[in-house]
């Protein structure tokens, strides 16, 4: 498979984390987690996945049709945002940390998919990867 289309469907992935992330954490008052949930941080995931995913999209597609330093502007954009939304997708895995002190609660994880924690670290780890690979992509230009 080459590598485009590896970055073309990673790409999807990521925009799929991005707004499962956005509903998951709005459905519940906690937040699908543990504890509750500051809105910045998933404000922060969300507006700067929507603002990743449309720049990098435009900087897949745009091939010549941009100059070169235009390219190469949207480009680092892009990715610079990537890392904005891998770095806040791994701290609201901190809701999934157990709580310790002496008033904390002893709750359980749920075993179901959608429930415990394991959808949100595929999810934000494989994030971490996308962006990862998005960089390594654009370094050896191969998109």
């Amino acid at each position: 498979m080459s590598q485009t289309v590896v970055v073309w469907v990673l790409t999807a992935l990521a925009a799929v984390v991005v707004v499962l992330t956005r509903l998951r954490l709005r459905r519940t008052a906690r937040g699908g987690g543990r504890v509750d949930i500051a809105r910045a941080p998933v404000a922060v995931h969300t507006g700067a996945g929507a603002l990743a995913l449309v720049s990098w999209v435009v900087f897949l597609a745009s091939g010549d049709r941009l100059s070169e330093d235009t390219t190469t502007l949207i480009g680092l954009v892009s990715l610079a945002l990537w890392w904005v939304v891998a770095v806040a997708g791994v701290l609201l895995l901190a809701r999934w940390l157990p709580s310790r002190g002496r008033h904390s609660a002893d709750e359980a994880l749920a075993d179901s998919w959608t429930g415990g924690p394991g959808l949100s670290l595929l999810g934000h780890l494989g994030m971490v990867g996308g962006a990862a690979y998005f960089t390594y992509a654009y370094l050896v230009s191969a998109v």
